[in-house]
């Protein structure tokens, strides 16, 4: 690998799997990898980044990729699939099925979000009588929104996952598990894009330095520890731990075919019920 002597101005979440991922490469620990110029910024911020053309390389909402990669390739290592870690539907009551959502208020945090289209899609499947006010709000508002009674129900990611009871909270549905068993394929969540202006010689180089910086981070482990809790938000360092083995897997060193697969089926289905645009027939091709 060969580096380029301007940094690439790059633009990831703080969240561990991400600072994980990206830390060995961050601070100079790649051989030949282009230096970087980081930028943190919840993904809801860096999807309207990467709308607007802004940065080289971007963590993105797979929901995305049909509005951005007509100038955005989507690398094929660095994000965020896998199996057991969809978003979660919560309500403060314990209930079950979908019926209890229809006319109610449901808070999410972004429609322009991976979790949004997993939702909507198992809405399609299962709430006959539709949904009925979305509402978008921060991330960390949603859970006291839920348990305060001001919405109905609540769409959670991330570390949610393992919090949700410390707010009283019950989960209704777990949309992960209901893609997997309608789809068999694992849950595509984050991607990670890069400029196409930058050439195919240099998105190559991006994929192999992303590969080279995961395998960096499981090498080493504790290499990565102070920066993934300095940027972790006061999060507890075990759930941490258990963010970052959740949400980085064999699928963040390589997509693979059941990886583009999962991506593909995401796109296709939720194109079918008007969620996003139809992706091109190359659209997915890398470089």
């Amino acid at each position: 690998m060969t580096a380029s002597s301007e940094p690439l101005r790059i633009a990831y979440s703080p969240c561990p799997n991400d600072t994980f991922v990206f830390e060995a490469w961050a601070h100079g620990r790649v051989p030949g990898a282009p230096a970087l110029d980081v930028t943190f910024a919840d993904i809801d911020i860096t999807n309207g980044m990467a709308e607007r053309g802004e940065f080289d390389v971007l963590k993105v909402s797979y929901a995305v990729l049909p509005y951005v990669l007509d100038d955005y390739a989507l690398l094929p290592c660095g994000g965020a699939l896998g199996r057991g870690c969809g978003p979660l539907v919560l309500t403060r009551e314990p209930t079950t099925g979908g019926t209890g959502l229809v006319g109610g208020t449901i808070a999410v945090p972004s429609e322009r979000s991976t979790a949004y289209l997993l939702f909507r899609l198992w809405a399609a499947d299962t709430v006959p009588g539709g949904v009925g006010e979305i509402v978008v709000m921060p991330f960390h508002e949603i859970m006291p929104a839920v348990r305060d009674g001001k919405v109905d129900a609540g769409l959670v990611i991330h570390e949610a996952r393992f919090t949700y009871q410390n707010y009283g909270l019950h989960k209704l549905a777990d949309m992960g598990e209901h893609w997997e068993r309608t789809t068999g394929l694992p849950i595509p969540l984050g991607a990670i894009i890069a400029k196409r202006s930058l050439g195919a010689d240099t998105l190559e180089l991006l994929a192999e330095s992303a590969r080279a910086s995961v395998r960096a981070a499981w090498d080493d482990p504790e290499a990565s520890r102070p920066y993934v809790m300095e940027h972790a938000q006061e999060m507890d360092p075990a759930v941490a731990d258990q963010h970052i083995g959740l949400y980085v897997n064999e699928f963040t060193a390589d997509l693979g075919e059941d990886g583009y697969a999962a991506v593909r089926g995401l796109l296709t289905r939720a194109a079918a019920e008007g969620l996003v645009p139809p992706l091109g027939p190359n659209a997915l091709a890398f470089p």
